[in-house]
């Protein structure tokens, strides 16, 4: 069985060059490859095009990439908490492509699927929906939209084996799994890296096929996006 560790983030992060697209997984700040982005922010890489469902926040998560100006364009679906980014937004800075969150996930899985585009109605009537071909379907028009690929997919995972299977906890399950099939190169960071044949098959998420490099993450600060308790009373 084939062994798909690197022992450096150096190493897991090679090859990444300006100009390229990249997938990040992730929900929020939950589940992102924290080491991995932490990493892109010290290259000198630029003009990336960047797909992930949020934009990190201003000194965290993609808003590292975002503050040395390393991304030219950001395919996400909510931007709401990166003030830099909506500053070069608005600016102009920034190309921008705002997709509704299932069509988003769906896109990628598509295409990791192999499946060049698919019909939804998510989207029609609104700008989503511009310049792309209308179908109706049981009565309900549909908007084509086409499949998402990306030279490197970085994903995070809860577990994962040296033969690059991953097993992903809550939230993190929503876009990695997506985002792990899609990519020409997926790289992964884990929290707990285990030998070949330790995970139990009917819980793997994400097939080691899909995945070429893994690595065991350091530091993981998993930071609350939006923190909000209640009063003591």
């Amino acid at each position: 069985m084939i062994n798909k560790v690197v022992k450096t983030i150096e190493e897991a992060i090679a090859g990444a060059e300006s100009n390229m697209t990249f997938m990040v997984g992730g929900f929020g700040l939950s589940g992102i490859p924290e080491n991995c982005i932490a990493a892109l922010a010290k290259k000198d890489i630029f003009g990336l095009t960047c797909i992930s469902n949020n934009a990190g926040v201003d000194d965290f998560g993609l808003g590292l990439l975002l503050q040395r100006k390393q991304i030219k364009k950001m395919i996400s679906s909510y931007v709401g908490e990166n003030a830099e980014f909506e500053r070069q937004m608005l600016s102009g800075e920034l190309e921008v492509d705002l997709i509704p969150q299932g069509s988003l996930a769906e896109r990628c899985r598509a295409g990791g699927a192999g499946i060049p585009a698919f019909f939804t109605p998510a989207g029609y009537g609104t700008e989503v929906a511009e310049g792309k071909e209308v179908r109706e379907y049981n009565g309900k028009p549909h908007i084509l939209e086409s499949a998402l690929t990306a030279d490197f997919a970085f994903v995070k995972a809860w577990k994962g084996d040296t033969a690059g299977n991953l097993i992903y906890k809550g939230t993190a399950r929503n876009f990695n799994p997506l985002m792990a099939m899609a990519g020409k190169i997926t790289i992964a960071e884990v929290e707990e890296l285990v030998p070949a044949g330790e995970l139990d098959p009917n819980q793997i998420h994400t097939p080691g096929i899909f995945v070429q490099r893994i690595l065991q993450g350091e530091k993981y600060e998993k930071r609350i996006e939006q923190r909000t308790v209640r009063n003591r009373e």
